[in-house]
């Protein structure tokens, strides 16, 4: 039973001691860099993952990408020029906030345009199933003021 429990504790002892070869370990030369490096990889998006962060990601295109955000900052390059490298690189779609352009415009108005164009046929549906006392001929008129006389003498 004591062998057991030592066979147990020593395998978890391994597994935990694989998982923290995952982590990444940088030094950087000020604290100033080592915010500007956190806060990068929280905004840059995993292509792979697309819903995580690349500091988030444990997927190999993501660690890549947190190196190469590390190299460039080491290389004195701003965390806009980092930016700019990723998004030529991986496109807009590696930042949360892709901007306003006329390929991505559809993308930020068709949401709005598809609720007002849904609005606008409920409206005009609405309106064509109201029948109105103008669309009866005088013969139909006729037969329903009779049919109203007849009722209101039955009670």
């Amino acid at each position: 039973m004591k062998r057991s429990i030592i066979i147990v504790f020593s395998t978890l002892l391994f597994a935990f001691s694989a998982l923290a070869d995952n982590i990444d370990t940088y030094k950087f030369s000020s604290v100033d860099q080592e915010q500007q490096y956190r806060h990068l990889t929280e905004s840059l998006r995993c292509p792979k993952c697309q819903n995580n962060s690349i500091a988030d990601s444990n997927a190999m295109i993501a660690g890549d990408m947190r190196l190469k955000v590390y190299e460039l900052l080491q290389s004195g390059q701003t965390p806009d020029e980092v930016k700019a490298y990723m998004v030529a690189r991986y496109g807009n779609f590696v930042t949360y906030e892709p901007p306003l352009l006329p390929s991505t415009l559809i993308l930020w108005a068709g949401p709005a345009l598809f609720v007002i164009v849904g609005a606008l046929v409920i409206i005009l549906r609405s309106r064509k199933r109201q029948p109105s006392e103008a669309e009866l001929d005088a013969e139909q008129q006729a037969r329903l003021d009779e049919l109203l006389k007849n009722n209101g003498k039955q009670s």
